[in-house]
């Protein structure tokens, strides 16, 4: 039987509605792929496995990224970590290929791959146009998986970014979050959307989640201290861990206020029980679909429509990151079987009937 979403077992978070799916590809254009990896099992053989590792693609639309770029951010929370691109993200508020998530050891490949890819798209790149820059997140996949092995190949990454859809994602332990913890039970990718009333513009904003952070006993799922209540069977505590969080949008919101709203992301992760420890690596890249830039633009000046700056107008989509990424982290957490990995590590899927009675218990539902 399929595992449950938070919204199955009668809790949604916020009052915000959710778009049809209560996904990332909730946003017009925006598309995701996965590619999961596992094979082997047993004790650890450097290079050799076990394989529990993957890669996600998030497109932020169907075109060629490079001729029509998105307007973005990258925000650190806690920047113990090797994300690629980030940095000219933030320089010219721009993606320009599609964001693609794996383990810390693969960043590397899949950044190469990522850039093979682009070239096959563009031939002017390196020829009568600069270079590219690729947009790669990580967490560290290490207790389940044979991380030093870097099994995320150039064939993985363009299957999952040619397999992208939009509709309905999967969660849990697929494509990069196959390898991932979060409170010491399974994680990995979650996601959730939320659309804004017709007052507020009726626009989209969706989330996606890498996650793989927390302790047992820090895990709050809508205030319940659930993980308090199943402490007692935690097999260690984690001390450090990491977040990718992809925020997507159609509106028309200015780097600026896209930053800002990125921001808020942060205040969801730390709903759930995080406080972004001293080795963790928590990153927020945001795009939004409207207003594309054109690799060569044919005047000096463009009309740029854009949100008023007015926190009537500006404080829905403050509240919709908010609940949007508390939601999808209890998604990737609830969503997530349990996975056996590398010297029979385990990582158990979240018992759900004992979640569901401690949430009857506090009235929750």
């Amino acid at each position: 039987m399929e595992r449950p979403r938070l919204r199955d077992i009668g809790v949604g978070i916020g009052t915000i509605p959710t778009g049809e799916y209560n996904a990332i590809t909730d946003v017009p254009g925006v598309k995701v792929g996965h590619v999961t990896l596992v094979a082997g099992d047993g004790p650890l053989r450097p290079d050799a496995g076990p394989v529990r590792t993957g890669v996600t693609a998030i497109l932020p639309h169907g075109g060629n990224l490079f001729r029509a770029k998105v307007r973005a951010v990258a925000h650190v929370v806690n920047g113990f970590g090797k994300s690629v691109g980030l940095p000219q993200i933030a320089e010219l508020g721009s993606i320009e290929t599609p964001i693609l998530l794996t383990n810390t050891l693969n960043v590397g490949s899949v950044a190469d791959a990522l850039v093979e890819y682009m070239l096959e798209q563009n031939e002017d790149i390196g020829v009568t146009t600069g270079t590219v820059n690729p947009v790669v997140g990580e967490c560290n996949d290490g207790f389940l998986n044979d991380i030093r092995g870097r099994h995320v190949k150039k064939d993985h990454v363009f299957a999952a970014i040619n397999g992208a859809a939009t509709g309905p994602v999967a969660e849990g332990a697929v494509g990069a979050g196959t390898g991932m913890s979060t409170f010491d039970f399974k994680g990995g990718i979650g996601t959730s959307s939320r659309v804004l009333s017709a007052a507020d513009g009726g626009y989209t904003l969706g989330v996606l989640v890498l996650s793989n952070f927390g302790s047992r006993g820090e895990l709050r799922i809508d205030g319940i201290p659930v993980g308090r209540e199943i402490e007692a069977a935690a097999t260690r505590r984690e001390e450090d861990g990491s977040i990718m969080v992809i925020l997507a949008t159609n509106a028309p919101l200015s780097c600026r206020q896209l930053l800002r709203v990125a921001k808020r992301s942060a205040i969801g992760i730390a709903r759930t029980g995080s406080i972004a420890s001293h080795g963790s690596g928590d990153f927020i890249i945001a795009f939004t679909t409207a207003g594309q830039e054109a690799a060569y633009p044919d005047r000096r000046l463009y009309p740029d429509e854009r949100i008023a700056e007015d926190g009537s107008f500006l404080m829905p989509f403050f509240q919709a990151a908010v609940d949007a990424t508390e939601e999808a982290i209890i998604n990737s957490v609830l969503r997530a079987e349990t996975v056996v990995g590398r010297d029979n590590n385990r990582r158990e899927g979240i018992p759900i009937d004992q979640v569901v009675a401690i949430l009857r218990k506090y009235h929750r539902i």
